[in-house]
């Protein structure tokens, strides 16, 4: 077992399976000699040479749709787009062409294609190279939709959606990408897609994160527990389409209260999901309203302001009080 970042634990997962599988194949902008904007597929051009490692033009929707037909005809394609914000050109070939295939040829056709995008704020990036968009391809049905919260789930998650029959959205943290380092098992490990993650163990409160803000909500609970004596139990998404909602029922049904913690814009974002599926499967169980720390609906600020904008520690602690003390 090593230590690796998120970086080295997805390129691992993609040396893995491009040598277990020769149907496995990249495709990408400067994703072959230079490894990549953020470097994830640095060396394997050189262990799987040029026709499995495709450095592409310039052409979002050119890559997503090689991505679909590669796959229709046998490949696996895992396609990288530099930043989740040019992935919106992607979105015809996927709504329309990689989500509807198989129901469009009563499942004679499938489109196992992932398609890997960098995502979020904290890294002082331009316009479109920050936001947090994953509502988009959750809301699409056909599409799987996984952010992973570090290394380890990253490298577990790229497996299962390199080996899913269907198109996967796989949203990465760019703010996690080398931020610190977990323990990553020499040998295959799986994490199904659709499956959430229990993280840390509580009675009094459920928080439920994905990606990024898993880390923040951990150490919010931890603050709670030193402060004020309270055990927040938090539950890492990893997936986000399809929802887990049974365990997050199961967690809020125990503990009554709950905050949902997200990066994306507040309105109509994953949360707003999530809190439904609570009031519908644990309203009686409920004894206060369920708290919200998202961004806001807004296009993320600049440079200096974007700390103000991404949820933080004192965010979660203060909106867990509040529900704490309702």
């Amino acid at each position: 077992m090593s230590k690796m970042t998120m970086v080295q634990a997805i390129n691992l997962a993609l040396r893995q399976e491009m040598a277990n599988d020769d149907r496995v194949v990249l495709l990408g902008e400067d994703i072959g000699r230079d490894g990549g904007v953020f470097r994830v597929t640095e060396g394997l051009i050189d262990a799987f040479g040029p026709e499995r490692v495709l450095d592409t033009p310039l052409a979002e929707s050119a890559i997503a749709g090689m991505a679909v037909g590669m796959a229709i005809y046998g490949l696996r394609p895992v396609c990288e787009i530099q930043f989740s914000g040019f992935a919106y050109h992607c979105f015809h070939q996927l709504e329309s062409h990689a989500a509807r295939l198989r129901w469009r040829s009563q499942g004679r056709l499938s489109v196992p294609m992932v398609l890997r995008a960098p995502y979020g704020g904290g890294v002082r990036a331009l316009e479109h190279h920050s936001e947090s968009r994953e509502a988009y391809w959750a809301h699409t049905p056909g599409l799987k939709t996984v952010i992973p919260s570090g290394p380890r789930t990253a490298r577990a998650l790229m497996v299962s959606a390199i080996r899913d029959p269907d198109p996967v959205v796989f949203y990465e943290a760019k703010g996690l990408y080398r931020a610190y380092r977990e323990e990553v098992p020499d040998e295959e490990e799986i994490i199904p897609i659709g499956r959430s993650q229990i993280v840390r163990e509580g009675g009094d409160l459920t928080m439920i994160a994905y990606g990024a803000m898993v880390r923040p909500a951990l150490e919010a609970a931890e603050e709670l527990r030193a402060s004020d004596g309270v055990e927040t139990e938090v539950i890492d998404l990893l997936t986000i389409a399809p929802l887990d909602d049974t365990l997050i029922l199961q967690s809020v049904t125990r503990t009554g209260r709950a905050v949902v913690i997200h990066e994306a814009p507040r309105s109509f974002g994953p949360g707003a999901e999530i809190v439904t599926r609570l009031m519908e499967g644990a309203f009686y169980y409920l004894e206060a309203p369920i708290a919200r720390v998202t961004g806001y609906d807004l296009i993320i600020p600049y440079f200096s302001r974007e700390k103000w904008y991404i949820p933080n520690v004192r965010r979660i602690v203060d909106a867990a009080r509040q529900t704490l003390t309702s």
